[in-house]
């Protein structure tokens, strides 16, 4: 198999407030580099909306109250996202979108940054590592659960529900899936 240059691959993992970008507010955005995790994004942002799902705000701790007065205004998030992604990504690659549940992260990054800048830096094509597992190994989409892939590729750690360790946790995940050896120090 070809080795992939895995320099213009980005983990993005984000916490929102509920299921859908046009109601709720994306809460953190997490994110750091495929081929080093070190090279991380973190914010925290404050609430669009005031609308809140219980089970969502329960996963991830974070409290609307808080991110009011603490979270960065989402327009300037976004500001701060693609000049990161700029740096990040060297300028003969392309930044590809990678996550688990890509479908879910990438609806509330692409509304943000379209909303704040008018492009996003990703194009419009996220790389969901479900998939990916799908694709690679044949088996049943309904067959493929994060929980599974952690348990055999990274010995049962788990999601903490913080964005930018996800988004770590989902960069270390794809490297395995990919097989590739970890970074040193993850």
């Amino acid at each position: 198999m070809p080795t992939i240059d895995l320099r213009g691959y980005i983990s993005v993992d984000v916490e929102a407030s509920g299921p859908s970008p046009g109601l709720y507010s994306m809460l953190a955005l997490g994110a750091c580099s495929v081929a080093d995790p070190s090279q991380a994004f973190y914010v925290e942002l404050r609430p669009t909306s005031e609308q809140a799902d219980p089970q969502a705000m329960a996963t991830h701790g974070l409290r609307l109250e808080d991110l009011r007065r603490t979270g960065l205004d989402v327009g300037e998030a976004m500001v701060r996202f693609e000049a990161w992604i700029l740096r990040t990504v060297p300028a003969a690659h392309r930044p590809i979108f990678v996550s688990y549940n890509a479908p879910f992260d990438w609806m509330f990054v692409n509304d943000a940054l379209f909303r704040a800048l008018g492009r996003n830096p990703f194009g419009h094509a996220p790389l969901d590592i479900r998939a990916f597992v799908m694709g690679r190994t044949g088996q049943e989409w309904t067959s493929i659960h994060m929980e599974e892939l952690l348990d055999h590729h990274l010995g049962g750690r788990r999601l903490s529900h913080n964005a930018l360790e996800d988004a770590q946790l989902q960069a270390e995940l794809f490297r395995a899936l990919l097989g590739l050896a970890p970074q040193k120090g993850a």
